[in-house]
């Protein structure tokens, strides 16, 4: 079992994320980028179910990211979050699937969502565009 460590990430700009341990709860595991102001912070939130009918396996991961701006009210300056944008994966698994097909999945998805690689998806994403 992996323990929970920091992990950083780099977004579009090259700039880097780094994301600590917060807490375990209720079998979430939560990792924050601290912006200095805690409404603002970004989250990576990390869980493992188990379904009791069929026993599939769902890792998921959700990440969370806050714009935060300052606003001002009868004078006192605050911050406010403005939006937030969130993305989620979630992998489904049968309780009789191999590591490597679990590999394969997750390899799948990492060049499915590399723009580099796959256009589509930078249209889609990026661009907000329907497929036809």
């Amino acid at each position: 079992m992996p323990q929970l460590t920091k992990i950083v990430l780099t977004d579009a700009t090259a700039a880097p994320h780094e994301f600590k341990p917060r807490e375990i709860a209720a079998g979430v595991a939560t990792l924050v980028e601290s912006t200095g102001v805690p409404i603002g912070d970004r989250r990576i939130t990390m869980s493992l179910t188990r379904t009791k009918d069929s026993g599939r396996v769902k890792p998921t991961f959700k990440i969370a990211f806050p714009v935060v701006d300052n606003a001002v009210v009868n004078g006192v300056t605050r911050a406010t979050v403005v939006r937030t944008n969130y993305a989620e994966i979630s992998f489904n698994f049968d309780p009789t699937s191999t590591s490597q097909e679990r590999d394969n999945m997750l390899v799948l998805m990492k060049h499915l969502l590399d723009g580099n690689e796959n256009t589509m998806v930078v249209g889609h994403v990026i661009n907000l565009e329907g497929l036809y």
